[in-house]
């Protein structure tokens, strides 16, 4: 394999900058850029050139919330390490932070260990992990301390779920103490889960089944709710704060609100809520199930609040929450009863191309691409530099990307291992063309050339997106 390779011609996007240069790779990193055609980009000698005339060369994406392998409602995501880190890695995506579970009555190493086992030897790209906190207590608390140490800085609790991931108010706050001591970042899903759950009981009880419940039910007040809870439970315990996938236009102005008091608070979307809405939800026969996930789907018009969240930076980052279930035999468990249909969607695949659109539609610059989707995840979650840009001495992920191709989302030609696409049929202008990670091509000229176990476990530095 070769150890050295110069992109030569293309327009280098960074989170600050975008220059025409020419990027030197050397055994894994990024050795030098200089402007094209000057005497110091002409000097450059490696053992292969690749023309990116024409093309963009952006960073690696960095997708901060994934669920391989994940187990829910009986049954598992579809994607496995493998499976997955090829699509994001045909998706333009080069890191992932995935997320270890700590089950009920079990200590956070033992889950952690678990995922390692998962993951180790089948990942495309690299990979980290958060940790899931489902059940808070002296030992938990101990543990975290030592998780920080090693490279795991990142606790997600649920104010959702309950008798599965939930954590009352007092768990939260103890966790959330022990972030402020050990430098930890508490990863909320801020749903009001117990009023939820009243809610599906009397919306089941109607006989309302079908797939558009699951969006009724979880009312945009009660992410709402629980946002602001989050938000002033981080405020008495002294913690940074950061909210996932944000869907409501009332949970954007809680942030916002935070954020103009000076709080450590930060929120994250995802494609799903940017581009899809409850008309998905409400698709006829069943079709509706394929669009489960939480938070849900919502009407059309909060996506403007999203939007507008991206470009004020009351939301920093766009991650996918990639957790699929097919729609034959996974999906379906939940016919007659929307409660049961496993909740999450594919997009590891999908994110960069998406915002690549929202870019030529208006709603972002091609400079904020770059920041949500690679630079901020990478800081916030302690990966910077090493991943999230192009600058002499970070890991040589780079993506050769052409801003004018077109193509036609479809299950027929993505790589997930899902059976839909949540975006079948859309056009889209912008394709991945090559990929590299670690100065590896895993993607060549649109052929994969990556395998299982070139991703190596990549242990985090605490967050670096701080005030």
């Amino acid at each position: 394999m070769s150890t050295s390779t110069v992109i030569r011609g293309g327009l280098v996007i960074t989170a600050s900058d975008e220059l025409h240069a020419d990027v030197l790779m050397e055994d894994g990193r990024i050795a030098a850029l200089a402007a094209s055609g000057t005497p110091a980009a002409e000097a450059f000698t490696a053992e292969r050139t690749v023309d990116a005339t024409g093309k963009y060369v952006i960073p690696g994406g960095v997708d901060a919330h994934t669920h391989m392998e994940l187990p829910f409602g009986g049954t598992f995501a579809s994607d496995t390490f493998e499976t997955g880190t090829r699509a994001a890695a045909w998706g333009g995506t080069t890191t992932i932070v995935d997320f270890a579970v700590q089950s009920v009555g079990h200590g956070l190493r033992e889950g952690l260990d678990a995922w390692h086992a998962k993951a180790e030897g089948n990942c495309a790209i690299d990979y980290a992990f958060h940790m899931i906190v489902s059940d808070v207590n002296d030992e938990t608390l101990k543990e975290m301390d030592l998780l920080v140490e090693e490279g795991v800085t990142s606790f997600k609790q649920f104010m959702a779920y309950p008798g599965v991931f939930y954590s009352d108010d007092g768990q939260i706050l103890r966790a959330m103490q022990r972030s402020a001591d050990n430098g930890g970042l508490i990863m909320m899903h801020a749903e009001n889960g117990i009023a939820i759950d009243v809610l599906v009981e009397q919306a089941l009880a109607r006989g309302e089944t079908d797939p558009r419940f699951h969006g009724e039910v979880r009312k945009a007040l009660l992410e709402a709710e629980a946002t602001h809870r989050a938000i002033r439970l981080a405020q008495v315990a002294g913690a940074p704060l950061y909210v996932v996938h944000v869907s409501a236009t009332e949970a954007v102005a809680e942030l916002a609100r935070a954020r103009d008091q000076g709080l450590n608070v930060f929120g994250e979307t995802c494609p799903q809520y940017l581009f899809l809405s409850t008309a998905n939800l409400a698709e006829p026969d069943f079709e509706g199930a394929k669009y489960v996930c939480s938070t849900p789907l919502r009407p059309r018009e909060h996506q403007a609040a999203l939007w507008r969240g991206l470009r004020t930076n009351d939301l920093q980052v766009v991650s996918t929450d990639h957790c699929p279930f097919c729609f034959t035999g996974q999906k379906e468990l939940g016919r007659g009863d929307f409660s049961k249909i496993p909740n999450g969607l594919p997009g590891v695949e999908n994110r960069m191309d998406l915002l690549h659109q929202a870019v030529l539609d208006g709603h972002i610059t091609r400079r904020r691409w770059i920041e949500i989707a690679c630079a901020t995840p990478a800081r916030m979650f302690g990966l910077y530099p090493k991943k999230g840009t192009v600058a002499p001495g970070a890991d040589a992920d780079v993506v050769i990307y052409d801003p004018a191709a077109e193509q036609v989302m479809s299950a027929d030609t993505h790589h997930m291992n899902v059976d839909y696409s949540a975006y079948e049929g859309k056009r889209v202008t912008g394709r991945v063309e090559t990929v590299f990670s670690r100065g590896v091509p895993v993607v060549t000229d649109r052929e994969y050339t990556g395998h299982a176990g070139h991703g190596v476990y990549t242990p985090r530095s605490t967050c670096q997106y701080l005030t």
